[in-house]
């Protein structure tokens, strides 16, 4: 059911109105057994669009050279294009773009784009006594730090901005091969710093910015996380430096993210085909994003292998079922928890890696939302005025 306040390009109106027909999309093409894994039943929707994409694949073909990757050029239009027919626009947000001045960005950036989401009536007043300023997410695009940019998850963080009750300010962080470790966390922490410093300007709570990202993303917010915690002494590469004086975030929503380089996990054996991400592919981004294996180690790059974690923000750590990287976003809720930060662990087990961003399946999109409410929650607990939808 379309709401008032979203916008269904035609193209996504129709994909979605066909998978909301599953039984008939896989009767058509001859798949009608249920995928099941170890006792997880994959969504219904998600199987048809799967084999529904396994078609395409094969008559398109999937532009991998042998490597793992395609031309990184080629991937990021495709991720665009599909971005235009993936998700409903919510339209009861404000959107704006802005720039990271080089003066406030690593070096070697000439800037860091970003682009600032709140929904209409968040915070409005607050500057006469009539509410409280929101607070704040820094939100990182997923897409193996080769992908993702601005366009790609404009949806998804119109979503977030509308349901959390937050602004949301997205991170058009470096992308690899062009730019490898550590410039993606570089730009990461200088954006996180950024939002910090301009709480006045940008009409936040000063004392409630939050990092949040999905897959690579989800590895850069962890990063970030990790470097402002209380009393970090994280080892990192020399690149990546902690500027005194930025605070821990305020909560940290980390969506089946990328959390160790070793790529040794069960999940990653028995789904490293099959179910959209692939160890190959992956193993095609880390080439691409982490050319020396020496920096695999490092916590800035692998979160999951830091030695210490206390002191990090409460974090809300969401996987997917048939996802390769479920149980090292597992591992580090529990490697979490058992450092005595308050963690929220969910694992949505008929779902595949990338469900945030597909909102063109119905259940999918449920997900996404109750996902962004989650975070909004956290975002404002213990907030004495907290803004609701």
């Amino acid at each position: 059911m379309q709401r008032s306040n979203e916008r269904w390009p035609l193209a996504a109106s129709l994909v979605s109105w066909l998978f909301r027909h599953p039984e008939l999309v896989l009767a058509l093409l001859g798949e009608q057994a249920p995928i099941q894994v170890n006792g997880r039943v994959l969504n219904r929707s998600t199987q048809a669009l799967l084999e529904v994409s396994k078609r395409l694949e094969g008559v398109i073909g999937g532009g991998d050279t042998g490597e793992g990757l395609g031309d990184p050029l080629v991937m990021r239009k495709q991720l665009q294009r599909m971005a235009l027919i993936a998700m409903p626009i919510r339209t009861d947000v404000h959107v704006v773009g802005r720039l990271i001045p080089a003066t406030e960005s690593p070096e070697g950036s000439n800037g860091i784009p970003v682009r600032i989401y709140r929904r209409f009536g968040t915070g409005v007043g607050s500057g006469v006594g009539l509410g409280a300023r929101p607070p704040a997410i820094v939100y990182y695009h997923g897409g193996g730090w080769v992908t993702g940019d601005l366009i790609s998850h404009d949806a998804s963080c119109r979503l977030l901005a509308a349901v959390s009750g937050c602004t949301v300010v997205a991170v058009d962080y470096r992308l690899a091969p062009e730019d490898p470790f550590p410039a993606a966390v570089d730009d990461s922490l200088a954006a996180y710093a950024w939002v910090c410093g301009h709480a006045d300007e940008l009409r936040i709570a000063e004392d409630r910015v939050g990092v949040m990202g999905d897959s690579a993303g989800g590895n850069l917010a962890a990063a970030v996380a990790l470097l402002t915690r209380k009393g970090a002494s994280v080892p990192t590469a020399s690149a990546v430096t902690v500027a005194p004086g930025i605070p821990a975030p305020f909560a940290q929503g980390l969506l089946y993210p990328g959390l160790s380089a070793r790529f040794d996990s069960e999940s990653i054996r028995i789904f490293a085909e099959g179910f959209f991400l692939t160890l190959q592919s992956m193993k095609g981004f880390r080439r691409a994003y982490l050319p020396d294996q020496a920096d695999w180690e490092l916590a800035a790059a692998s979160p999951l292998l830091a030695d210490e974690v206390d002191g990090v923000a409460p974090a809300l750590v969401v996987t997917a079922g048939f996802d390769p990287l479920r149980d090292d976003g597992q591992a580090y809720a529990d490697k979490l928890a058992s450092a005595g930060v308050e963690v929220e662990y969910r694992c949505y087990d008929d779902q595949v890696h990338g469900f945030f961003n597909m909102g063109i399946l119905a259940d999918s999109l449920a997900l996404s939302t109750e996902v962004c409410d989650a975070m909004g929650r956290m975002m404002h607990r213990d907030d004495p005025t907290p803004t609701e939808e």
